[in-house]
Order: C-alpha cells, then structure tokens, then sequence
C-alpha cells in the first residue's frame, strides 16, 4: 500500500513524501479494515505538517484528519459496519490508501453518497452544527455573524443556519464571493474592516446579534465581538491570522460578552458513540438530499502529493483539494 511520511517538520510539500509501505493485515477481534477513497487537505494537516499544530508526533509520522473508506475486513465483534460498507474514520494518521482502526473509529454513512463529499463529512459539517447548537439556544428569526464566511466550515454554516430559520451575517476578505454565498442562503455578507460594527447595524436594521463565530482571531476577534449585543457569544475556531484572540477589557467586564474556543474533538467527547453516529448519520443523509455540499477545488493521485500540497496553499481556490489514493474519485 502507499501513505504518507514526514521524517521531518516543515514546508509541507518539501517534508511529505509518498512510499511503499506494508498492508495493514486482518482485523482483530474490535477492529475494522477499509480502503480508504479520499481524503481532504486541511489547514489542521497542513500545520502538522510545519509541525505547528497540537499534536506533534514522533517521527516518522503520517498527517491526515479524515478520510472516507470501504470495509474490506470486520473482526470478530464488530457488528454496527459490514464489508462494502462506506465509513469515515474518527483517528488520523488517514493520509494511506488502507486502514485498519478500532472499531468505534469506524462510523457508517449512507451508502449512495457522493465520494468526494463523503470525505469532507468528519470534521466541518459537524463543526457548523454544532457550533450553531452548543453554545446559543438559537431560536428561528435570530442572527449569528460570522467571519471567513466563505471557508468551507463558513458555507455549511449558512446552509444549516438557513435550515433552522436562523439569519446570517457573513463577513469576507473579499466581496467577489457574494453572488455564491448568497446562493447558499447568506442574508447578508460585507466585507470586513476597521466600521464593521457600523456597517452591520446599518445591514441588519440594528438587530441584536447572540453569536459570534470567529476563524481568524487577532483583531478581527473584536470587530466580530463589536457586532454582538451585551452578553452576547462569541466562539473563536481557527486562526488564520496566527494570532491570539483580541480581547478587550471593556467587552469582558463593561459588556458581559462570553469569550469561548471549539473544537471537534472536545465537543463530541461529551456524547456517547450513539450519538456522535446519530449525529454523522444525520448530516450524511442531508449530504445524500444535496441540502449539504462543499465545493471541490481539485482532485490528485496520491503520489501526486507535492503538487496537491502547493495547490492547498495557493490563495483564490473555489474548494477543497482532495486526494484519491486508488483513482476511485475522479
């Protein structure tokens, strides 16, 4: 089989470099085998590859957050995914073209789903949800603003927000991203800037705004924050500028406003595996319906992986970049 080795941090195209490696062999008793079809580059493995993100392995090590895969092999046990089925894989390392994972990792999507949107499932479709549901109990007819709203988390947020009845601002870089994201529902999209805040009540006829999600932290933090109503919420997720949030005094303690982070993996370690399939099952199913969708940039062989990695990092894509280890997603 093939995967992906860093002996070293650094540049990502420099430092990741296809090889040869062993099968992963038969399941054991709890686990489960699968080929694996796609995977996405994100920014999280993007900076694992630099060696600046949380996790920070020993070496050599193999990048990769998702993935979608097809059972070959179940071990003894193993009841909830059968040989054929599609799954996405909850543990890394998925930058392969075979895994074998423990069987909870496995989870189960609908079978007719689009590939190249099954492999997008695992981690932004779940981070809109429930971004839009942990943190605000949103009711139809309230607003939320959010910036790098045209990121691939930024659109699923105005596709779920627009399901529930919910408003959305949706503040950009740039404003030739409008007509598309107005086309998936957006309310309002500005670009930002120094009078967002003036600009947002001028928009939004003044309205209170609950929630705030932020991707790019440093000072657009506060310009998002600014927007908000006292005591209002506002979720940093990334940070694209690679600064700390701005937090000012007068908003945590004049203001009352709620500075708070998410990920992934700490709000679904407060579910059950019930529930985080329930959930995944949900979202796979709007996918099936096409009422989610992610735009996909390109599409590489896996030993194509240095060109993959400099198209990632190449400002003025329209989606994702995917890898296709077997050829099966075109």
């Amino acid at each position: 089989m093939k995967k992906i080795v860093l002996n070293e941090y650094g540049v990502p195209e420099d430092v990741a470099h296809c090889v040869e490696a062993p099968d992963v062999g038969a399941p054991s008793p709890g686990e489960v085998v699968f080929d694996v079809i796609a995977f996405p580059l994100n920014p999280a493995d993007i900076g694992f590859c630099r060696g600046n993100y949380r996790i920070k392995p020993p070496l050599p090590a193999t990048p990769g957050a998702e993935c979608v895969g097809r059972v070959t092999a179940v071990g003894d046990g193993v009841t909830h995914v059968k040989p054929g089925d599609l799954v996405i894989n909850l543990a890394r390392e998925n930058w392969a073209s075979q895994r074998r994972v423990a069987a909870e990792d496995a989870v189960p999507v609908p079978a007719g789903l689009d590939l190249k949107q099954a492999a997008m499932l695992r981690i932004n479709p779940p981070t809109a949800l429930l971004m839009l549901t942990d943190f605000v109990d949103l009711k139809p007819g309230d607003w939320v603003i959010q910036n790098a709203a045209n990121s691939a988390v930024g659109r699923l947020v105005i596709t779920l927000a627009k399901a529930k009845g919910i408003r959305t601002v949706n503040v950009t870089r740039r404003d030739d991203v409008f007509a598309e994201l107005t086309a998936l529902g957006a309310d309002i999209c500005l670009t930002d800037g120094p009078d967002l805040a003036e600009r947002v009540r001028e928009a939004t006829g003044g309205a209170t705004i609950p929630l705030g999600l932020d991707a790019v932290s440093g000072g657009a933090t506060a310009r998002i924050a600014a927007c908000l109503k006292d005591e209002g919420t506002i979720c940093t997720y990334g940070s694209m500028t690679g600064e700390a949030p701005s937090v000012s005094v007068a908003d945590v303690v004049f203001r009352g406003m709620t500075f708070t982070g998410f990920m992934l993996g700490r709000f679904m370690a407060r579910r059950t595996a019930e529930e985080v399939r329930a959930i995944y099952a949900d979202l796979g199913q709007q996918m099936l319906n096409g009422a989610i969708h992610a735009p996909v940039d390109s599409i590489y062989p896996i030993e194509d992986i240095r060109e993959a990695l400099i198209r990632v990092q190449t400002g003025g894509r329209h989606g994702k970049v995917l890898v296709s280890p077997g050829g099966e997603v075109a």
